[in-house]
């Protein structure tokens, strides 16, 4: 048996039998971001809690393939440390067979990477004085909630191995952070230093949702800054609620989470850098009575684009950037979720030569239809419509009982392979979850 199929074999058996597996015999098994919790004996002062995941993807354009056989394990524990102090260690394990059974369809590369994996998730202490909250260590920071994109949300890092089809809390990765929080009233200041910033993950190229357009062979090289104390990562944001508006904005320096691709000598090669940019940003939602109106907007400087002049430096253009979502989130009878979105991105620096659009824009629409306490349906459509190119995402959510939970469902994308979902018009897939929290 290879190490992932014993790695899947006991990951299984704990998410049948919902018990944990000691410290020692899994490595960095640590995570709480499950609905149920449960409570030790008295007098210890730990609560523990996770889940465990079996997941199945097969895509079906040729060649046909698995694309995914894993098994997920996740577990935390948090207690009170007296005077005020509270924390939270947790972690998670991954093994993935499809990586062993498609031997002969994914590179080696992409093998070693998406085989299997194990990550710390947050482990933080928790301080207060007086109207200040102080969280210190690796944690998750969330600065946006748009449906289906990354927007305002640009604290976090993300495994992008899987595109944008995870759950949004799996795919964020935690920072090594200080952060301090004043509650004054209705008025809300945050204050954040990541003294060590993480990054995306894009995978390796050969995989299936690998982000750049680089040819099959070119060397391709990540270039991770070395961390120091004056590059790290800062920001502040403030938030009010004014006249029924929740408002809020920011402003953040730091170590682009995303990779830009750099074609350096010799020819051709790449080499993957997280540039220094600065962003400033605000966010705002109203309820309107029959539905919920949000935004959000970030500007972005010291990005750059790939160009395809042949005289750009690195074959890239340096622009800043507007992005801003709005939408509305209508519910219908507590049955009938609907939520609409229209995205844009504006670059204010830009020539013909620049592979996006000087005014890219796109909708997301999400229908979600409950029936009963057991079932839902739903469905979620993002369109880019410049090329135009679209992803497309039914699915089905059987919530068994309060601690198991099914999922089937498709992942379809379409249009022109220049377009941010039509480039995997090739990689449509169907799936099936299974899910015990404990």
């Amino acid at each position: 048996m290879t190490g992932t199929g014993r790695v899947l074999c006991v990951l299984a058996a704990c998410m049948v039998s919902g018990v944990a597996v000691a410290a020692e015999e899994v490595d960095d098994l640590f995570d709480l971001d499950s609905p149920l919790v449960a409570e030790e004996p008295a007098g210890t002062g730990l609560r523990w809690g996770g889940y465990g995941e079996l997941a199945a993807a097969y895509t079906w354009p040729e060649p046909a393939h698995w694309s995914k056989l894993r098994a997920r394990f996740e577990l935390a524990t948090s207690g009170s440390l007296g005077e005020g102090m509270r924390f939270k260690l947790s972690g998670r394990v991954d093994g993935d067979a499809a990586y062993d059974l498609e031997s002969g369809h994914y590179p080696a590369p992409v093998r070693r990477d998406q085989r299997h994996d194990a990550m710390l998730r947050e482990a933080y202490l928790d301080l207060s004085a007086n109207d200040w909250e102080f969280r210190l260590g690796r944690q998750h920071i969330v600065w946006g909630e748009v449906v289906g994109l990354f927007l305002a949300d640009v604290v976090s890092a993300r495994d992008l191995r899987e595109f944008l089809l995870p759950e949004f809390e799996a795919m964020r990765i935690p920072q090594w952070a200080a952060r301090a929080e004043y509650h004054g009233g209705e008025t809300y200041f945050e204050l954040l230093w990541i003294p060590v910033p993480g990054y995306d993950k894009v995978g390796r190229p050969g995989a299936d949702f690998y982000p750049f357009p680089i040819p099959p062979g070119t060397p391709v090289h990540e270039d991770r800054p070395d961390p120091r104390l004056d590059d790290g990562n800062w920001g502040l944001r403030v938030a009010r609620l004014v006249a029924g508006w929740d408002l809020s904005a920011f402003y953040y320096a730091s170590r682009d989470v995303s990779p830009t691709p750099y074609r350096t000598s010799p020819l051709p090669t790449f080499e993957l850098r997280h540039d220094r940019i600065h962003q400033v940003g605000a966010t705002m939602s109203k309820d309107l009575g029959r539905f919920v109106l949000k935004g959000e907007a970030v500007h972005t400087r010291g990005r750059r684009f790939l160009s395809e002049d042949p005289t750009a430096p690195f074959g890239l253009k340096e622009s800043d950037s507007l992005e801003y979502v709005v939408g509305v989130d209508v519910p219908v009878e507590d049955v009938w979720r609907i939520n609409l979105q229209h995205y844009a991105r504006l670059l204010h620096d830009h020539d013909s030569a620049v592979v996006p659009d000087r005014y890219e824009y796109g909708l997301t629409l999400l229908v979600n239809r409950k029936f009963g306490s057991r079932f839902e349906a739903e469905v979620l459509m993002v369109s880019g419509l410049n090329r135009p190119d679209y992803m497309l995402r039914p699915k089905l959510v059987w919530h068994i009982t309060q601690e198991w939970r099914g999922q089937f469902g498709a992942d379809i994308f379409g249009g022109s392979e220049r377009g941010l979902f039509g480039r995997f018009d090739d990689r449509d897939r169907v799936y099936v979850e299974l899910r015990r929290w404990f």
